[in-house]
């Protein structure tokens, strides 16, 4: 019964959790950045800190640092943005020429007439941007957490002594078990984070060495777009490619080159998914397959984009916790990649095995 009391009490908390997280997306999801780049800067600031640099303007450099990268490079996105924007007209004009050349040829083979709307602007309704208001607010809301999450930085890695007093002060009777937990949750963190960081710029090189090799004008725009969006796991990979390849199809004048293009793609998807993502980001976050699947589902509900990429450590984070937490164990379990094998002989399965080794024991009563 009581056992039954916990659990009860465990998926109350969830669901409890759930609609806390959902509803407070605006402040939650700038704080748990700022967590997560404390940790991925951490290592930063104590190498400054070495040289006898005030933790203040070590953290200060270290975010300045990285800022200014992260600036040089959304700078040249930006500029190769702007030139894709200005060639759309163009690319629509071979959009509608190969779509026609193509209905020709399948008029030809078909031997029947494919209707084709006569007003080819009806094509491009669907790029029109019919609610300006929204747009502006999403941009605006999106500003101000990118503003907001550098002051969360800053005060997180400034104050992280103070957490940890904080975590020995409210666990006197198990300091060392909470200090443990703490530790091993960044480590999580910290791995994950810097590892899918390592991980995005080898798939940025990798495609954008491709691109250059082929042609494609914004080569570093299509590179840096493929990378983040592989952040997105499944899902990120297809919508990626088919943009790209579908560029690609469009501003080229043979099949050879989205077919070389889908093969290329396909080929750094496997070796980033089978190679080095093992490599550089590891074994930390061990959650089974099925667990991730519901992180990112779980975490595109609440946060969005920002939940499918943060829920995956989130994820290892709460196994952690409920490994480490008396009673909810068997959770714990549940989440993990350690998948229990009952060796049987003959035609007996692991459900036969199950249900005599149950038969028995009410035999044995």
């Amino acid at each position: 019964m009581e056992k039954l009391k916990r659990t009860a009490f465990f998926l109350i908390i969830i669901v409890f959790g759930a609609i806390i997280l959902r509803e407070g997306a605006f402040i939650l999801v700038p704080v748990v950045w700022g967590i997560f780049f404390a940790f991925a800067l951490s290592p930063v600031s104590d190498w400054l800190e070495k040289f006898r640099i005030p933790r203040s303007l070590a953290i200060i450099l270290s975010i300045v640092l990285v800022s200014l990268v992260v600036f040089g490079i959304v700078y040249a996105l930006i500029n190769q943005m702007v030139g894709l924007i200005r060639d759309i007209p163009e690319i629509g004009e071979n959009f509608k020429d190969k779509l026609g050349k193509y209905m020709e040829q399948l008029n030809t083979i078909v031997g029947t007439q494919v209707i084709f709307p006569e007003n080819q602007n009806e094509l491009w309704s669907i790029l029109r941007v019919e609610n300006l208001n929204n747009t502006l607010f999403a941009t605006g809301k999106s500003l101000t957490l990118a503003g907001i999450i550098p002051l969360y930085i800053f005060l997180l890695m400034y104050y992280r002594d103070f957490f940890v007093a904080f975590l020995i002060r409210y666990s006197v009777k198990s300091k060392e078990r909470i200090l443990s937990w703490a530790k091993d949750s960044g480590r999580v963190i910290q791995s994950y984070l810097t590892g899918m960081i390592l991980v995005t710029l080898i798939v940025a090189i990798l495609s954008g060495i491709f691109f250059f090799l082929i042609g494609v004008k914004y080569f570093l725009l299509f590179a840096a777009f493929i990378a983040i969006m592989n952040l997105i796991p499944y899902a990120g990979v297809v919508v990626s490619s088919f943009f790209v390849i579908l560029y690609v199809f469009l501003t080229t004048d043979s099949f050879v080159y989205p077919l070389l293009t889908l093969g290329v793609l396909w080929s750094i998807q496997l070796l980033e998914n089978n190679i080095i993502t093992p490599l550089v980001v590891g074994s930390h976050v061990r959650v089974n397959a099925f667990a991730v699947i519901l992180a990112i589902l779980l975490g595109g509900w609440l946060w969005g984009i920002s939940g499918m990429v943060l829920f995956i450590p989130l994820i290892g984070v709460l196994k952690i916790t409920l490994e480490r937490s008396e009673g909810l164990e068997a959770f714990g379990f549940l989440l993990s990649d350690s998948v229990p094998v009952k060796k049987t002989s003959g035609s007996k399965n692991w459900f036969f095995w199950l249900g005599n080794k149950n038969s028995h024991a009410d035999k044995s009563k």
